[in-house]
């Protein structure tokens, strides 16, 4: 476990809830930050296994007093929606001078496709989706994700897996700046949505061209292939996050240990570029 990751979630999670008046409940023994950030720590060292990393914590000194673990989850379902938000603190604060940016989807399985008719978490032939890339069929959920050129997710959807990148384009780069790229592969290349987009919110969608069509200028070349390895690499730490095997009862408990991974992917690459005062700066917004 990293030490740094662990304060500095738990200071910027504190400082937002107070920021908000947010007050936990007087007979609690372990405050509400506490509680978000043994999610956001379980997802980033325990593949989002929230009993290790609940019992690890605790052991280590890192929280306030004892907590079951059933009494946890029902805590965490009850503060999901503050993981969302603070993704969105995020994207506010780390998208005021970024340009370029990364679209892409990466799968997040239910269970075994051949399961998929006895699945209680979702039902429907919807859910039955294909990876072109591993060629492969699979059936749950497809994450589509906007990152920054430094790997830092900024907007997320969560769609039924048989549905293409394309769908949810629009709602994913609605709040980019004005003259910034959006930079994704073969799978975007649409000459009607890259019109409706440069239009409507002044944002460029620049896919990667196939091989029967006019190659990208090398302008976009510049940064259309660093930006693809960047989501890439993202990819790459959600699946070493246990993303693409996910253990929930619920949809709902596979949506809080999304925001959970995304936003300790967030931490982990802003620790890691070090951004100067990053933060004060985010602290400082809330």
């Amino acid at each position: 476990m990293n030490d740094t990751l662990i304060v500095t979630v738990f200071v910027v999670i504190d400082e937002m809830l107070q920021a908000f008046n947010h007050h936990d409940h007087p007979l609690t023994q372990v405050p509400d930050a506490e509680v978000l950030t043994v999610a956001v720590v379980a997802a980033a060292a325990f593949q989002n296994h929230h009993e290790r990393a609940l019992q690890m914590l605790l052991r280590l000194g890192y929280l306030s007093g004892r907590l079951s673990v059933s009494r946890f989850n029902r805590r965490l379902h009850a503060l999901g929606w503050w993981l969302d938000y603070l993704l969105e603190v995020i994207a506010k604060v780390f998208t005021r001078h970024e340009v370029h940016f990364a679209i892409d989807s990466f799968p997040i399985p239910a269970c075994e496709r051949a399961r998929g008719e006895r699945c209680r978490k979702v039902c429907g032939k919807e859910y039955y989706g294909y990876i072109a890339a591993k060629r492969r069929y699979f059936y749950g959920w497809r994450l589509h994700l906007v990152v920054t050129s430094l790997g830092i997710p900024i907007t997320v959807v969560l769609m039924p897996a048989s549905i293409g990148d394309l769908s949810p384009v629009h709602e994913l780069l609605f709040g980019l700046p004005a003259a910034s790229c959006a930079d994704g592969d073969k799978a975007y290349n649409s000459a009607k949505d890259e019109g409706s987009l440069l239009d409507e919110t002044g944002v460029r969608l620049v896919p990667l061209r196939k091989k029967n069509m006019q190659p990208n200028d090398w302008l976009d070349r510049q940064h259309l292939f660093p930006l693809r390895s960047r989501v890439e690499t993202v990819g790459s730490q959600l699946a070493a996050m246990g993303i693409e095997r996910l253990h929930a009862r619920t949809t709902a408990g596979v949506e809080i240990k999304v925001l959970a991974s995304l936003v300790a992917v967030a931490w982990k690459n802003i620790l890691a570029n070090a951004t100067p005062l990053a933060c004060d700066i985010l602290m400082a917004d809330n």
